[in-house]
């Protein structure tokens, strides 16, 4: 018996249009999978729904695949593929296996022998990354700052002087219902002239991106507050010395 394929199935960003962010091949293969592991299920229920009304809920079958998962529950989440049936990934994190705990399963199943397929749909990094003008050459996410604030801004300022030095993108993220905090501490103790980029709500139709100094963000900053949020230190392109 051929073995199915492990897929790394991409979902929206929180918008509940589809169409223009997944692509009719990842819909196709969605409507055609049986077998899910998620990391929440009545998200993916639902995400499911929404590429397809009369998707088969009921004749699937859902792993939780999270932070708390244990490595002893990834050989049930394979078990499948060694019976014929392709199985899913879904996240939240729009592309499963980045900043995301499906990379387990992927490092898991590439220990199997099984065939790995990262499906194309939107990723927050790489979103803010293309549309601040800083280097996509030489960048680096960090994922999530510190939650003390005294080490929060020793290790953004860490970031600054990393990006002045050297031009490396610097990429970071916040809890939505923190992000306020974090821009005022960026504001007030970053330099005049950092380039900050901001990127929110990505895809969505109050998507808003902008890159301007810090000097300009304490003029023109607008409100973040549980908006899902990417924050990017660099420098323009025109001064990167390429």
């Amino acid at each position: 018996m051929a073995k199915g394929k492990l897929f790394l199935m991409p979902m929206t960003l929180g918008s509940d249009e589809v169409d223009h962010v997944i692509p009719d091949e990842v819909k196709a293969l969605a409507i055609k999978t049986r077998f899910f592991a998620v990391e929440n299920i009545k998200t993916a229920r639902r995400y499911l729904r929404r590429l397809d009304r009369e998707f088969p809920i009921d004749d699937s079958e859902f792993f939780i695949l999270n932070k708390k998962t244990k490595p002893s529950e990834l050989s049930t989440m394979i078990k499948p593929i060694f019976e014929g049936n392709d199985v899913a990934i879904i996240s939240e994190a729009g592309c499963p296996g980045v900043a995301d705990p499906g990379a387990d399963l992927v490092a898991f199943a590439h220990q199997k022998g099984v065939f790995v397929s990262p499906l194309t749909g939107p990723s927050s990094i790489l979103l803010g990354l293309m549309g601040s003008g800083f280097s996509g050459q030489s960048f680096i996410f960090h994922g999530y700052l510190p939650r003390e604030r005294k080490q929060r801004i020793k290790t953004f300022k860490d970031y600054e002087k990393t990006a002045t030095k050297t031009g490396q993108t610097q990429i970071f993220m916040e809890t939505p219902y923190r992000n306020m905090n974090v821009l005022e501490d960026l504001l007030n103790e970053c330099m005049d002239t950092t380039f900050l980029s901001i990127a929110c709500d990505l895809t969505l139709p109050t998507e808003r991106i902008q890159t301007m100094t810090v000097a300009d963000w304490r003029k023109h900053a607008f409100d973040l507050s549980k908006r899902p949020t990417m924050f990017l230190i660099g420098r323009p392109f025109s001064n990167t010395g390429r």
